[in-house]
Protein backbone atom coordinates (compact mmCIF):
# COMPACT_ATOMS: atom_id res chain seq x y z
CA UNK A 1 0.00 0.00 0.00
CA UNK A 2 2.83 2.41 0.84
CA UNK A 3 4.31 2.13 -2.68
CA UNK A 4 0.91 2.65 -4.29
CA UNK A 5 0.23 5.67 -2.11
CA UNK A 6 3.55 7.39 -2.84
CA UNK A 7 3.62 6.56 -6.58
CA UNK A 8 0.06 7.81 -7.11
CA UNK A 9 0.77 10.98 -5.14
CA UNK A 10 3.81 11.98 -7.18
CA UNK A 11 2.28 10.81 -10.49
CA UNK A 12 -0.80 13.00 -10.08
CA UNK A 13 1.37 15.85 -8.79
CA UNK A 14 3.56 15.71 -11.91
CA UNK A 15 0.42 15.70 -14.08
CA UNK A 16 -0.55 19.04 -12.56
CA UNK A 17 -3.48 17.86 -10.44
CA UNK A 18 -4.13 20.26 -7.49
CA UNK A 19 -2.33 19.07 -4.38
CA UNK A 20 -5.53 18.56 -2.37
CA UNK A 21 -6.90 16.20 -5.01
CA UNK A 22 -3.58 14.37 -5.41
CA UNK A 23 -3.70 13.44 -1.73
CA UNK A 24 -7.36 12.44 -1.87
CA UNK A 25 -6.96 10.39 -5.04
CA UNK A 26 -3.78 8.68 -3.83
CA UNK A 27 -5.31 7.85 -0.46
CA UNK A 28 -8.63 6.50 -1.73
CA UNK A 29 -7.13 4.50 -4.60
CA UNK A 30 -4.50 2.97 -2.28
CA UNK A 31 -7.23 1.88 0.15
CA UNK A 32 -9.36 0.35 -2.63
CA UNK A 33 -6.47 -1.49 -4.31
CA UNK A 34 -4.95 -2.86 -1.12
CA UNK A 35 -8.09 -4.59 0.10
CA UNK A 36 -6.90 -4.98 3.70
CA UNK A 37 -8.94 -1.98 4.85
CA UNK A 38 -12.66 -1.35 4.54
CA UNK A 39 -13.11 1.23 1.74
CA UNK A 40 -15.44 3.15 4.04
CA UNK A 41 -12.38 4.14 6.09
CA UNK A 42 -11.50 6.72 3.41
CA UNK A 43 -14.86 8.46 3.83
CA UNK A 44 -14.67 8.18 7.61
CA UNK A 45 -11.22 9.76 7.76
CA UNK A 46 -12.30 12.54 5.40
CA UNK A 47 -15.18 13.56 7.66
CA UNK A 48 -13.13 12.99 10.82
CA UNK A 49 -10.60 15.50 9.48
CA UNK A 50 -13.12 18.34 9.50
CA UNK A 51 -15.21 17.17 12.48
CA UNK A 52 -13.38 19.42 14.90
CA UNK A 53 -14.63 22.21 17.17
CA UNK A 54 -11.34 24.21 17.03
CA UNK A 55 -11.47 24.05 13.21
CA UNK A 56 -14.69 26.08 13.33
CA UNK A 57 -12.50 29.07 14.19
CA UNK A 58 -11.23 29.14 10.59
CA UNK A 59 -14.46 30.29 8.84
CA UNK A 60 -15.08 32.86 11.57
CA UNK A 61 -11.62 34.42 11.23
CA UNK A 62 -11.94 34.42 7.44
CA UNK A 63 -15.33 36.13 7.69
CA UNK A 64 -13.98 38.69 10.18
CA UNK A 65 -11.18 39.56 7.75
CA UNK A 66 -13.61 39.98 4.85
CA UNK A 67 -15.96 42.15 6.91
CA UNK A 68 -13.13 44.36 8.16
CA UNK A 69 -12.01 44.87 4.56
CA UNK A 70 -15.60 45.68 3.56
CA UNK A 71 -15.63 48.30 6.35
CA UNK A 72 -12.92 50.18 4.49
CA UNK A 73 -10.50 49.97 7.41
CA UNK A 74 -7.64 48.83 5.17
CA UNK A 75 -7.25 52.43 3.99
CA UNK A 76 -7.26 53.61 7.61
CA UNK A 77 -4.42 51.23 8.41
CA UNK A 78 -2.49 52.55 5.40
CA UNK A 79 -2.91 56.16 6.52
CA UNK A 80 -1.86 55.29 10.07
CA UNK A 81 1.25 53.40 8.92
CA UNK A 82 2.20 56.20 6.53
CA UNK A 83 1.94 58.79 9.30
CA UNK A 84 4.01 56.63 11.65
CA UNK A 85 6.88 55.39 9.46
CA UNK A 86 6.38 57.02 6.04
CA UNK A 87 9.13 59.58 6.68
CA UNK A 88 11.85 56.94 7.12
CA UNK A 89 14.29 55.97 4.37
CA UNK A 90 12.34 53.76 1.97
CA UNK A 91 9.18 54.99 3.70
CA UNK A 92 6.56 53.23 1.59
CA UNK A 93 8.44 49.97 2.03
CA UNK A 94 8.19 50.38 5.80
CA UNK A 95 4.50 51.27 5.39
CA UNK A 96 4.06 48.01 3.47
CA UNK A 97 5.64 46.03 6.31
CA UNK A 98 3.75 47.76 9.12
CA UNK A 99 0.39 47.45 7.37
CA UNK A 100 0.97 43.73 6.86
CA UNK A 101 1.80 43.30 10.55
CA UNK A 102 -1.37 45.15 11.54
CA UNK A 103 -3.54 43.35 8.99
CA UNK A 104 -2.10 40.00 10.15
CA UNK A 105 -3.89 40.57 13.45
CA UNK A 106 -7.15 40.56 11.50
CA UNK A 107 -6.78 38.09 8.64
CA UNK A 108 -4.35 35.32 9.66
CA UNK A 109 -3.83 34.61 5.96
CA UNK A 110 -0.95 35.43 3.62
CA UNK A 111 -3.11 35.27 0.49
CA UNK A 112 -5.67 37.69 1.97
CA UNK A 113 -2.86 40.14 2.74
CA UNK A 114 -1.27 39.71 -0.67
CA UNK A 115 -4.54 40.35 -2.51
CA UNK A 116 -5.55 43.19 -0.19
CA UNK A 117 -3.34 45.76 1.58
CA UNK A 118 -0.05 44.50 0.14
CA UNK A 119 -1.39 44.91 -3.39
CA UNK A 120 -2.52 48.46 -2.59
CA UNK A 121 0.85 49.50 -1.17
CA UNK A 122 2.61 47.82 -4.10
CA UNK A 123 0.79 50.16 -6.49
CA UNK A 124 1.65 53.15 -4.27
CA UNK A 125 5.33 52.16 -4.29
CA UNK A 126 5.40 51.86 -8.08
CA UNK A 127 3.77 55.28 -8.48
CA UNK A 128 6.40 56.74 -6.12
CA UNK A 129 9.26 55.50 -8.31
CA UNK A 130 10.18 52.18 -6.68
CA UNK A 131 11.27 49.41 -9.02
CA UNK A 132 8.11 47.46 -9.91
CA UNK A 133 9.69 44.07 -9.23
CA UNK A 134 11.04 45.16 -5.84
CA UNK A 135 7.64 46.62 -4.92
CA UNK A 136 6.05 43.29 -5.80
CA UNK A 137 8.71 41.25 -4.01
CA UNK A 138 8.39 43.26 -0.79
CA UNK A 139 4.59 42.96 -0.93
CA UNK A 140 4.92 39.19 -1.31
CA UNK A 141 7.41 38.93 1.54
CA UNK A 142 5.35 41.07 3.93
CA UNK A 143 2.25 38.97 3.20
CA UNK A 144 3.95 35.98 4.84
CA UNK A 145 3.67 37.72 8.21
CA UNK A 146 -0.09 37.04 8.07
CA UNK A 147 0.00 33.37 9.15
CA UNK A 148 2.52 34.04 11.94
CA UNK A 149 1.04 36.91 13.99
CA UNK A 150 -2.16 35.75 15.70
CA UNK A 151 -4.86 34.92 14.86
CA UNK A 152 -3.32 32.41 12.45
CA UNK A 153 -5.30 29.91 10.40
CA UNK A 154 -2.21 27.69 10.08
CA UNK A 155 -1.81 27.71 13.88
CA UNK A 156 -5.36 26.40 14.22
CA UNK A 157 -4.70 23.63 11.68
CA UNK A 158 -1.44 22.62 13.39
CA UNK A 159 -3.06 22.55 16.82
CA UNK A 160 -5.78 20.14 15.70
CA UNK A 161 -3.24 17.95 13.84
CA UNK A 162 -1.06 17.15 16.84
CA UNK A 163 -1.28 16.62 20.58
CA UNK A 164 0.12 18.69 23.42
CA UNK A 165 -0.45 22.08 21.79
CA UNK A 166 -3.38 24.45 22.23
CA UNK A 167 -4.54 26.99 19.69
CA UNK A 168 -4.06 29.78 22.24
CA UNK A 169 -0.53 28.63 23.03
CA UNK A 170 0.45 28.59 19.37
CA UNK A 171 -1.17 32.00 18.84
CA UNK A 172 1.09 33.38 21.57
CA UNK A 173 4.10 31.55 20.15
CA UNK A 174 3.74 33.51 16.91
CA UNK A 175 3.99 36.99 18.45
CA UNK A 176 7.79 37.25 18.77
CA UNK A 177 8.60 35.49 15.43
CA UNK A 178 6.04 37.72 13.70
CA UNK A 179 7.63 40.88 15.09
CA UNK A 180 11.10 39.57 14.16
CA UNK A 181 9.89 38.96 10.59
CA UNK A 182 8.72 42.56 10.38
CA UNK A 183 11.99 43.90 11.81
CA UNK A 184 14.15 41.75 9.52
CA UNK A 185 12.22 42.92 6.45
CA UNK A 186 12.47 46.52 7.65
CA UNK A 187 16.27 46.22 7.90
CA UNK A 188 16.44 44.65 4.43
CA UNK A 189 14.19 47.39 3.02
CA UNK A 190 16.36 50.09 4.61
CA UNK A 191 19.54 48.67 3.07
CA UNK A 192 17.95 48.22 -0.36
CA UNK A 193 16.46 51.73 -0.21
CA UNK A 194 19.88 53.27 0.50
CA UNK A 195 21.40 51.31 -2.37
CA UNK A 196 18.68 52.36 -4.83
CA UNK A 197 17.99 55.88 -3.55
CA UNK A 198 14.42 55.25 -2.35
CA UNK A 199 13.31 57.97 0.05
CA UNK A 200 10.35 58.50 2.36
CA UNK A 201 7.75 61.26 2.49
CA UNK A 202 9.25 64.74 2.57
CA UNK A 203 7.73 65.84 5.86
CA UNK A 204 7.27 64.04 9.15
CA UNK A 205 3.61 63.65 10.16
CA UNK A 206 2.31 66.30 12.53
CA UNK A 207 0.92 65.33 15.91
CA UNK A 208 -2.58 66.16 14.66
CA UNK A 209 -2.21 63.91 11.60
CA UNK A 210 -0.79 61.13 13.76
CA UNK A 211 -3.65 61.46 16.25
CA UNK A 212 -6.30 61.55 13.52
CA UNK A 213 -4.95 58.50 11.66
CA UNK A 214 -4.51 56.57 14.92
CA UNK A 215 -8.11 57.28 15.90
CA UNK A 216 -9.37 56.20 12.47
CA UNK A 217 -7.36 52.95 12.55
CA UNK A 218 -8.03 52.18 16.22
CA UNK A 219 -11.08 49.93 15.61
CA UNK A 220 -8.93 47.65 13.44
CA UNK A 221 -5.88 47.81 15.69
CA UNK A 222 -7.73 46.67 18.82
CA UNK A 223 -9.27 43.57 17.19
CA UNK A 224 -6.21 41.35 17.92
CA UNK A 225 -6.26 42.61 21.50
CA UNK A 226 -9.92 41.61 21.82
CA UNK A 227 -9.21 38.15 20.41
CA UNK A 228 -6.10 37.38 22.49
CA UNK A 229 -7.35 39.17 25.58
CA UNK A 230 -10.59 37.24 25.61
CA UNK A 231 -8.76 33.92 25.18
CA UNK A 232 -6.14 34.62 27.85
CA UNK A 233 -8.73 35.85 30.35
CA UNK A 234 -10.80 32.73 29.80
CA UNK A 235 -13.80 34.67 28.49
CA UNK A 236 -14.03 32.56 25.34
CA UNK A 237 -12.27 29.74 23.47
CA UNK A 238 -10.30 30.38 20.24
CA UNK A 239 -13.31 29.18 18.23
CA UNK A 240 -15.63 31.53 20.11
CA UNK A 241 -13.01 34.26 19.63
CA UNK A 242 -13.47 33.88 15.88
CA UNK A 243 -17.23 34.32 16.27
CA UNK A 244 -16.67 37.37 18.48
CA UNK A 245 -14.27 38.84 15.89
CA UNK A 246 -16.88 38.37 13.14
CA UNK A 247 -19.60 39.94 15.30
CA UNK A 248 -17.27 42.84 16.17
CA UNK A 249 -16.46 43.46 12.50
CA UNK A 250 -20.15 43.36 11.56
CA UNK A 251 -21.14 45.67 14.40
CA UNK A 252 -18.28 48.04 13.53
CA UNK A 253 -19.44 48.31 9.93
CA UNK A 254 -22.99 49.08 11.05
CA UNK A 255 -21.86 51.71 13.58
CA UNK A 256 -19.55 53.40 11.07
CA UNK A 257 -22.26 53.07 8.40
CA UNK A 258 -19.60 51.87 5.99
CA UNK A 259 -21.51 48.77 4.90
CA UNK A 260 -23.71 48.35 1.89
CA UNK A 261 -25.95 45.34 1.37
CA UNK A 262 -23.94 44.42 -1.71
CA UNK A 263 -20.66 44.74 0.22
CA UNK A 264 -21.80 42.55 3.13
CA UNK A 265 -23.23 39.95 0.75
CA UNK A 266 -19.95 39.85 -1.21
CA UNK A 267 -17.95 39.49 2.04
CA UNK A 268 -20.04 36.49 3.12
CA UNK A 269 -19.74 34.89 -0.31
CA UNK A 270 -15.95 35.32 -0.41
CA UNK A 271 -15.64 33.93 3.12
CA UNK A 272 -17.78 30.92 2.16
CA UNK A 273 -15.70 30.21 -0.94
CA UNK A 274 -12.38 30.44 0.92
CA UNK A 275 -13.72 28.33 3.81
CA UNK A 276 -14.97 25.67 1.40
CA UNK A 277 -11.56 25.39 -0.24
CA UNK A 278 -9.80 25.18 3.13
CA UNK A 279 -12.14 22.49 4.43
CA UNK A 280 -11.86 20.52 1.19
CA UNK A 281 -8.07 20.53 1.51
CA UNK A 282 -8.25 19.50 5.18
CA UNK A 283 -10.69 16.65 4.42
CA UNK A 284 -8.72 15.19 1.51
CA UNK A 285 -5.36 15.67 3.23
CA UNK A 286 -6.66 13.88 6.32
CA UNK A 287 -6.98 10.62 4.36
CA UNK A 288 -3.40 10.87 3.14
CA UNK A 289 -2.00 11.88 6.54
CA UNK A 290 -3.85 9.06 8.33
CA UNK A 291 -2.55 6.47 5.87
CA UNK A 292 1.03 7.68 6.38
CA UNK A 293 0.59 7.22 10.12
CA UNK A 294 -1.16 3.84 9.65
CA UNK A 295 1.74 2.63 7.49
CA UNK A 296 4.20 3.76 10.23
CA UNK A 297 6.04 6.15 7.93
CA UNK A 298 6.94 8.44 10.89
CA UNK A 299 8.59 5.56 12.73
CA UNK A 300 10.62 4.59 9.67
CA UNK A 301 11.69 8.20 9.11
CA UNK A 302 12.61 8.57 12.79
CA UNK A 303 14.76 5.46 12.61
CA UNK A 304 16.54 6.85 9.54
CA UNK A 305 17.19 10.20 11.23
CA UNK A 306 18.47 8.52 14.40
CA UNK A 307 21.25 6.94 12.34
CA UNK A 308 22.37 10.45 11.34
CA UNK A 309 22.05 12.32 14.65
CA UNK A 310 20.57 11.89 18.12
CA UNK A 311 20.84 15.52 19.24
CA UNK A 312 17.84 17.81 19.62
CA UNK A 313 19.33 20.59 17.52
CA UNK A 314 20.57 18.25 14.80
CA UNK A 315 17.15 16.63 14.53
CA UNK A 316 15.46 20.03 14.35
CA UNK A 317 17.78 21.17 11.54
CA UNK A 318 17.08 17.99 9.54
CA UNK A 319 13.31 18.39 10.00
CA UNK A 320 13.49 22.08 9.08
CA UNK A 321 15.43 21.31 5.91
CA UNK A 322 12.97 18.57 4.98
CA UNK A 323 10.00 20.90 5.57
CA UNK A 324 11.65 23.70 3.58
CA UNK A 325 12.14 21.41 0.57
CA UNK A 326 8.52 20.22 0.82
CA UNK A 327 7.41 23.87 0.90
CA UNK A 328 9.06 24.41 -2.48
CA UNK A 329 6.74 21.91 -4.15
CA UNK A 330 3.63 21.46 -1.99
CA UNK A 331 1.12 24.17 -1.07
CA UNK A 332 1.25 25.35 2.54
CA UNK A 333 -1.96 23.99 4.03
CA UNK A 334 -1.78 20.42 2.67
CA UNK A 335 1.95 20.30 3.48
CA UNK A 336 1.18 21.26 7.08
CA UNK A 337 -1.47 18.55 7.42
CA UNK A 338 0.85 15.92 5.93
CA UNK A 339 4.04 16.84 7.79
CA UNK A 340 2.63 17.48 11.28
CA UNK A 341 1.81 13.83 12.13
CA UNK A 342 5.00 12.65 10.42
CA UNK A 343 7.60 15.07 11.78
CA UNK A 344 5.93 15.93 15.09
CA UNK A 345 6.61 12.61 16.89
CA UNK A 346 10.23 12.70 15.69
CA UNK A 347 10.74 16.20 17.08
CA UNK A 348 9.02 15.45 20.38
CA UNK A 349 11.04 12.26 20.93
CA UNK A 350 14.21 14.32 20.42
CA UNK A 351 13.14 16.72 23.18
CA UNK A 352 11.93 19.61 21.01
CA UNK A 353 9.21 21.72 22.63
CA UNK A 354 5.93 21.30 20.68
CA UNK A 355 5.47 25.07 20.54
CA UNK A 356 8.95 25.55 19.08
CA UNK A 357 8.40 22.77 16.55
CA UNK A 358 4.97 24.11 15.62
CA UNK A 359 6.26 27.62 15.03
CA UNK A 360 9.28 26.30 13.11
CA UNK A 361 7.02 24.26 10.83
CA UNK A 362 4.43 27.02 10.29
CA UNK A 363 7.14 29.63 9.61
CA UNK A 364 9.03 27.23 7.36
CA UNK A 365 6.02 26.43 5.19
CA UNK A 366 4.93 30.07 5.16
CA UNK A 367 8.31 31.07 3.75
CA UNK A 368 7.64 28.44 1.07
CA UNK A 369 4.77 30.63 -0.13
CA UNK A 370 7.29 33.00 -1.72
CA UNK A 371 9.62 30.37 -3.17
CA UNK A 372 9.20 29.00 -6.70
CA UNK A 373 8.07 26.75 -8.31
CA UNK A 374 4.80 26.71 -6.28
CA UNK A 375 4.94 29.99 -4.30
CA UNK A 376 1.21 30.88 -4.20
CA UNK A 377 1.84 34.40 -2.88
CA UNK A 378 4.25 35.06 -5.75
CA UNK A 379 1.55 34.00 -8.22
CA UNK A 380 -1.00 36.34 -6.60
CA UNK A 381 1.38 39.32 -6.65
CA UNK A 382 2.48 38.47 -10.19
CA UNK A 383 -1.14 38.45 -11.37
CA UNK A 384 -2.20 41.56 -9.46
CA UNK A 385 0.89 43.57 -10.42
CA UNK A 386 1.22 42.11 -13.94
CA UNK A 387 4.81 41.13 -13.25
CA UNK A 388 6.93 38.39 -14.77
CA UNK A 389 7.30 35.56 -12.26
CA UNK A 390 11.00 35.09 -13.08
CA UNK A 391 11.86 38.73 -12.32
CA UNK A 392 9.71 38.69 -9.19
CA UNK A 393 11.41 35.52 -7.93
CA UNK A 394 14.82 37.13 -8.39
CA UNK A 395 13.81 40.35 -6.61
CA UNK A 396 12.47 38.46 -3.59
CA UNK A 397 15.80 36.68 -2.86
CA UNK A 398 17.31 39.22 -0.40
CA UNK A 399 13.98 39.42 1.44
CA UNK A 400 13.80 35.64 1.51
CA UNK A 401 17.27 35.59 3.10
CA UNK A 402 16.02 37.97 5.83
CA UNK A 403 13.13 35.62 6.59
CA UNK A 404 15.40 32.57 6.65
CA UNK A 405 17.50 34.31 9.31
CA UNK A 406 14.38 34.58 11.49
CA UNK A 407 13.72 30.87 10.88
CA UNK A 408 17.29 30.17 12.03
CA UNK A 409 16.64 32.14 15.23
CA UNK A 410 13.48 30.12 15.88
CA UNK A 411 15.50 26.91 15.50
CA UNK A 412 18.51 27.99 17.58
CA UNK A 413 16.67 29.88 20.35
CA UNK A 414 13.64 28.02 21.76
CA UNK A 415 12.64 31.10 23.77
CA UNK A 416 11.73 32.97 20.58
CA UNK A 417 8.68 30.70 20.35
CA UNK A 418 8.15 29.68 23.97
CA UNK A 419 8.80 32.82 26.03
CA UNK A 420 5.41 34.49 25.56
CA UNK A 421 3.35 31.26 25.95
CA UNK A 422 5.32 30.40 29.12
CA UNK A 423 4.71 33.91 30.42
CA UNK A 424 0.95 33.36 30.20
CA UNK A 425 0.98 29.82 31.52
CA UNK A 426 0.80 27.91 28.22
CA UNK A 427 4.02 25.93 28.75
CA UNK A 428 4.13 22.33 27.52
Amino acid sequence: MAKTLIILFFATLILGVPVAFTMGIAGMVAVFLDGSLNPLVATQRMFAGIDSFPLMAVPFFILASELMTACGLTRSLLSFANALVGHLRGGLGHVNILVSMLFAGISGSALADAAGPSAIVMRMMREAGYDKNYAGALSAATATIGPIIPPSILAVIFAISTSGVTVAGLFLAGIVPGILLGLSLAVANHVISIRNGYRGREDRASMKELADTTLAALPAIIMPAIILGGILLGIFTPTEAGAVASAYALLLGLVLRSFTFRGVYAAFVRAAVVTSSVFLIVALASIFAWLLTYLQIPQQLAAAISTITDSRLGTLFILAGFALICGFFIDTLPALIILTPILGPIAYSAGVDPLQFGMMLVLNLTIGMITPPVGPVLFVISAVGRLRLEALSKAVLPLLLAELLVLLMVILVPGVSTFVPNLFGFAN
